[in-house]
């Protein structure tokens, strides 16, 4: 099994091959072509799709703002061009991407670990080599919001979960965690809040011989898919999305509810589009044969992405622009020197709602479109009137980032713009405590599906910074660079 299997991109006819570009360029064509013909064609005569992506995801958002409807038309029209593009190659053939569900496999077992430890109900998350709680955690999240690193509603959010500790008993749901090992996902915060946990991942033992570990130490369960074979159970957990569609989406139909369908996965490459679209096709079949009243949704939404900030934020840019980060000094013969590309302004001054684009470009066009993928379902599931819980995620210090060199220096230089970039502890447990306040509370219910994306959003800074994010990238880099060294 491999790339040429399982869940898999259409061959492109002009080229006869498997092309991530025509797939990606032909998806944003067809979700804008109703709400914007004007960008729908200019996004199908991109002829270098990798590199003039950008301003193509960008118009996505912008085409949206017009109303509610219109930006949930586009949502639609995206998932239906997903589902309708790419393609199943199983055993029997090459086929519809909804071929995959029918596919006759054997069927998963199931293994479920449980924790020897106490359940935890105080409100804390780690945060500058201590454990924040109580008046501790009130000042972090207050200085946060005064530095501009979070949006006042996730203050607001948390400090109502530390209000209402019994929140943290989850014992009525069930928290499917789909990417299980994922480093930002929830996992380990449920287990310590008491938890059962369903989770999937894939079949690598040494994956699962640390999560395993973890689950004993805290005072959840973890419940995890078995492939059928001969071996060790240990040797046998696991589910993989991409190859094995079929048994994992009938697995975790089959798990006691009400469910939280979590969506955590991340692959490199082209493969994070081909996991994004077989958990949204799981997704889907899931919420067909459960129906919305017994299933939610919760995502992560990565912050270098297109987004519509409140007039909050871009007044709190214009105001930075004005007052410090890089002096006036430094700025106007580094504008002048570049051709006015460097330390541009993030916004014009009263723009409401701001635009914020923080796309790094190379993180490229497959990762941003498995991105897409998901806010689409949230926007399209919450107008459903399903329950989403779909986060900001702030910056943060993943493995996945710090082996991008260059993005790796960009963040250890991102402080001097305003952008705090994150611990994986500090990201992961905060983004928990979000996703506990929606259970609870329900789905953010805004006149527009932008407000909803910005409730409670943990950007790091990133909408509030004086400059536009990619005009002050490199010299971020540069001070990385000269930081490490």
């Amino acid at each position: 099994m491999g790339e040429h299997s399982g869940v898999v991109f259409p061959v492109d006819e002009a080229s006869g091959r498997r092309s991530t570009a025509a797939l990606g360029r032909a998806v944003v064509t067809d979700a804008l072509r109703a709400a914007d013909p004007v960008g729908a064609a200019s996004a199908a005569r991109e002829t270098n799709w990798r590199q003039g992506y950008l301003q193509h995801f960008r118009r996505l958002v912008e085409a949206g703002l017009p109303s509610a409807v219109v930006a949930e038309s586009i949502a639609r029209e995206g998932l239906a061009s997903v589902h309708g593009r790419m393609r199943w190659l199983g055993p029997s053939g090459e086929g519809p991407l909804a071929a995959a569900l029918e596919e006759r496999t054997g069927s998963l077992g199931s293994h479920t670990i449980r924790g020897e430890g106490a359940p935890d109900r105080t409100v804390s998350m780690p945060y500058a080599a201590e454990r924040a709680s109580g008046d501790r955690l009130r000042r972090v999240l207050a200085g946060w919001v005064e530095r501009g690193v979070v949006e006042p509603s996730c203050a607001e959010a948390v400090e109502l979960v530390m209000d209402n500790p019994d929140w943290l008993d989850l014992s009525d749901q069930t928290v499917v965690v789909l990417g299980a090992a994922a480093e930002m996902g929830p996992l380990r915060s449920l287990l310590r809040w008491g938890a059962d946990v369903v989770a999937v991942d894939l079949p690598r033992r040494e994956l699962w011989h640390r999560l395993i570990g973890d689950t004993r130490r805290l005072a959840g369960s973890m419940t995890v898919p078995v492939q059928p074979g001969p071996g060790s159970v240990e040797d046998r957990l696991g589910g993989d999305l991409v190859h094995d569609l079929a048994s994992v989406t009938r697995w975790v139909a089959q798990r006691e509810g009400p469910l939280v369908l979590g969506n955590y996965v991340y692959a490199d490459g082209a493969t994070n589009v081909r996991v994004a679209t077989a958990v949204d096709a799981l997704t889907q079949r899931v919420v067909e044969d459960r129906g919305r009243e017994d299933v939610s949704l919760a995502f992560l939404a990565t912050p270098t992405d297109v987004f519509a900030v409140p007039p909050a934020a871009v007044a709190r840019s214009v105001e930075n622009y004005a007052q410090r980060h890089t002096s006036k000094v430094l700025r106007v013969p580094l504008r002048t020197l570049s051709g006015g590309r460097l330390l541009r302004r993030n916004y014009v001054p009263g723009e409401d709602p701001g635009i914020n684009d923080s796309v790094v470009l190379q993180q490229g066009p497959n990762y941003l479109l498995a991105k897409r993928l998901q806010r689409w379902r949230a926007t399209a599931y919450r107008a459903d009137g399903g329950v989403v819980s779909l986060k900001v995620a702030p910056p943060t210090r993943t493995r996945s980032v710090l082996k991008n060199r260059a993005l790796a220096a960009a963040y250890a230089g991102a402080h001097r713009f305003g952008v705090e970039v994150f611990e994986p502890g500090t990201a992961n447990t905060l983004m928990a405590i979000l996703l506990v306040h929606d259970l609870r509370t329900g789905s953010p219910a805004h006149e527009h599906p932008w407000q909803d994306e910005a409730d409670a959003a943990v950007h790091g800074g990133l909408w509030t910074s004086s400059y536009d994010p990619r005009s002050a990238l490199g010299i971020a880099a540069l001070l990385g660079f000269a930081a490490a060294r």
